[in-house]
């Protein structure tokens, strides 16, 4: 499979089951390297990752179900609250964090880029989360990225004892593909590209 081939297969997949080929061992092993290879500014290494299978993964869904219902018009919760039993249907979940301490520092160190670290941080998380994304989709594993920060940050923070200088960035859902997304849809190039000589 070619990389762009690779690109086309990773989907937003939101019909999610636990019947996944890998391991948990071999989800855990496959998450780290991939982090660890994917890119940071001044190789800072400021991503930070909590994997949450089982009963911990059905917790992190409750847990924003509850802190949801209330902030939801009632009207709107029955179709987020489905949404959210759909994430919990899932294997797991893997939540993406950057160190604030380690941007902080860096923002020190060098003052001149002091502005640019905290974007070069989310870069570096979204890099992140689209590499542990595709390394799914290559394994034949469906997901979906999913941003309920910061809204559940003191929840998942309380129930994980997640370090105060984590901050959360996104929650990547993943679990056997249950049903096929609808075709991509693309806007035109024109609009999208410019080409100079």
């Amino acid at each position: 499979m070619s990389f762009v081939d690779l690109l086309k297969k990773r989907r937003s997949i939101y019909a999610l089951g636990t019947d996944v080929d890998l391991s948990e061992e071999e989800i855990e092993s496959l998450v780290k390297e991939v982090v660890k290879e994917s890119p940071t500014s001044f190789n800072s290494q400021t991503q930070r990752v909590v994997i949450l299978f089982n009963d911990s993964h059905k917790k992190l869904w409750e847990m924003t179900e509850d802190v949801l219902e209330p902030l939801t018009p009632a009207e709107q919760f029955p179709a987020t609250q489905e949404k959210l039993q759909g994430f919990a249907a899932a294997k797991g979940t893997v939540l993406f964090f950057e160190d604030a301490d380690v941007v902080s520092s860096l923002q020190q160190q060098f003052a001149l880029y002091a502005d640019n670290f905290p974007i070069w941080s989310d870069q570096a998380s979204g890099l992140t989360q689209a590499n542990v994304w595709n390394a799914f989709a290559e394994k034949g594993i469906g997901a979906n990225l999913q941003h309920y920060n910061p809204v559940i940050d003191e929840r998942v923070s309380e129930e994980w004892s997640i370090p105060s200088n984590w901050k959360l960035r996104a929650q990547l859902v993943f679990g056997s593909k249950e049903a096929e997304p609808a075709p991509k849809e693309y806007m035109e190039d024109e609009k999208r590209f410019m080409v100079f000589n």
